[in-house]
């Protein structure tokens, strides 16, 4: 096939699974499959989906965990100028309905296992007609709320594999990624995929090296000429986990996707076996179990892997330096962004390399800005706290939401930015130093709190094995700094003892000033801290404390902030 035309995701992957037809393309648990196979069975996807009277600009929702499956989703419906919508399978049913009506979904691909969810909520969703079941069986039944449910493997084995020819494809076709954020429901950001292409997907340099494609048929060049497997441990249903697979699918890599629940050792062994070379974690979630799995059944032969990197969450700079110890030849990077703004920002260590212990990143995407209060650029060095905006390549909007879209994305000297919400300071050397989200800000005493920055540090006590840190209403100070805590397997973590860990690093006012414990700390399927259910848990044990002395099951109080 001659280069595509446009940057348009289905010309793109087309291009490249015509050219390296016999290259392996995607691993899912004991599935493989070649560039060519994955492009057969999408083909044969799409082909259903027409039959289904889908087309340009219909929703096709993505109710899956990771899967060959998803991944055939994702193409076929761009295949057709569709919109695939990734829908969170942790979702409760409010948050279900809501995203299925909101996007007006009239197809929805389920696994099996999730199939009664949608069931639940089917009286609420006018628009979905269909329901391709993956698994379960060739001959799964329609549960009764649903009109119109077939076996995904029954359907698709009835048709051909002959690509469909649609016209008008291009760059201004859409691609949609639902985010729940920190609050609220659901709501979809609508991209341009010649956007996406640049912002989200790195514009075919996923290495960071060449520097975006000029013209579409440079793509072809970027083609990787050696082995190169990158292995996905976030689900698809998550953008980054999208954009990284598609970064390397477009370079004719081969990516693995980890299968069911997040396990340690399942990671190291695939790694070890599949001759990973790049994967990515969230946060600590992911890296803490690594590292303990490491230390008691390590080490693995993982001699393939050349580059280990973070994004979505904070990395606490103890475990990485525990995952450097592990892998001392690797390369160690750090990446942030959002839904709303593509990639912003990253921060590399080489092998020997020691962290500055924050969210410090020193290569920052062209139009990422920190602004004041009255939205113009900090002065690098002032110490001023601002909100991080980015120009260039943004969505379109946020979909069915103009409210929150006029928040969003709005005019600062002439140019349009989006304020996705995290706060940040600027170095003198220019190095953007990222707080964490204003949503999240805990006023306590007129002070300022941003959570991350005070879980960065706690999460190094050695009796803390996951942490979050939330505002607890307060009669006097507004809000109470309270860090709800998972200690490590037979410890005990006392309020005093947080305290003096942190007293180094931090300010008086912003330590912590109760403790609740938990048996484990609520994080979403990538990782990602439910901040949400953190504090209510911890309204919840403020309510019940009649003590002021540490307890295992509840809340220890002590004096008032200080400076």
């Amino acid at each position: 096939m001659s280069p595509p035309e446009s940057v348009n995701f289905a010309d793109v992957w087309e291009a490249i699974s015509d050219r390296v037809r016999d290259r392996p393309a995607g691993v899912v648990g004991d599935r493989r499959l070649t560039y060519g196979e994955l492009e057969d069975r999408a083909n044969r996807l799409a082909q259903v989906l027409i039959g289904l009277g889908v087309g340009p600009g219909d929703a096709v929702a993505c109710h899956l965990t990771n899967s060959s499956e998803y991944l055939e989703t994702l193409l076929a419906a761009w295949k057709l100028r569709a919109v695939p919508v990734n829908v969170n399978y942790r979702y409760t049913s409010e948050e279900l309905a809501h995203l299925y009506r909101d996007s007006g979904a009239v197809v929805a691909v389920v696994d099996a296992d999730l199939l009664e969810r949608v069931d639940a909520v089917a009286d609420q969703l006018d628009s979905l007609r269909t329901v391709l079941v993956v698994g379960g069986g060739p001959a799964t039944p329609g549960p009764t709320g649903l009109h119109d449910v077939r076996s995904f493997d029954e359907a698709t084995g009835r048709v051909s594999a002959d690509r469909p020819e649609v016209p008008g494809r291009g760059e201004d076709d859409l691609y949609v990624i639902y985010t729940g954020g920190t609050t609220g429901l659901p709501k979809g950001v609508v991209w341009r995929m010649g956007d996406a292409f640049f912002g989200c997907l790195g514009g075919g340099d996923p290495m960071r090296m060449s520097g975006p494609v000029a013209a579409p048929e440079e793509l072809m060049e970027r083609i990787v000429d050696f082995d190169f497997t990158f292995y996905a441990l976030a689900p698809l249903m998550h953008a980054a986990a999208q954009w990284v697979s598609f970064m390397w699918l477009f370079c004719g890599a081969r990516v693995v996707l980890h299968e069911g629940p997040f396990d340690a050792g399942q990671v190291w062994r695939t790694i070890e076996r599949e001759g990973v070379s790049t994967t990515t974690v969230v946060g600590d979630a992911m890296a803490r179990p690594l590292c303990d799995d490491w230390d008691t059944n390590g080490p693995y032969e993982v001699s393939t892997l050349f580059a280990f990197s973070n994004g979505g969450a904070p990395l606490s700079a103890g475990l990485r330096e525990r995952l450097q110890a592990a892998l001392p030849g690797v390369v160690f990077t750090d990446g942030f962004g959002s839904s709303e703004t593509g990639i912003q920002g990253s921060s590399r260590l080489q092998p020997g390399d020691r962290s500055a212990g924050t969210a410090r990143f020193d290569a920052v995407a062209s139009g990422t800005l920190v602004l004041d209060d009255d939205l113009r650029p900090v002065e690098p060095g002032s110490g001023v706290v601002g909100r991080v905006a980015h120009g260039g390549y943004l969505p379109l909007r946020y979909h069915n939401a103009p409210e929150r879209t006029a928040e969003t994305f709005v005019e600062v000297g002439g140019q349009r930015v989006a304020l996705n919400g995290d706060m940040a300071m600027v170095e003198a050397d220019g190095s953007v130093v990222l707080l964490g989200r204003g949503s999240l800000c805990i006023n306590t005493g007129g002070e300022k709190v941003f959570p991350e920055e005070v879980e960065g540090v706690l999460k190094s006590h050695p009796a803390v094995y996951d942490l979050v840190v939330v505002g607890v209403p307060h009669d006097r100070w507004g809000e109470q700094v309270t860090a709800v805590v998972q200690p490590v397997e037979g410890s005990q973590v006392a309020l005093e003892d947080l305290v003096a860990h942190g007293r180094e690093h931090l300010a008086g006012y912003k330590l912590p000033r109760a403790v609740v414990v938990v048996d484990a700390v609520v994080r979403s399927p990538s990782g990602k801290a439910d901040y949400r259910w953190a504090r209510a848990t911890a309204v919840e044990a403020a309510a019940e404390v009649t003590t002021s002395e540490a307890t295992s099951e509840g809340t220890t109080s002590e004096a008032p902030p200080t400076t």
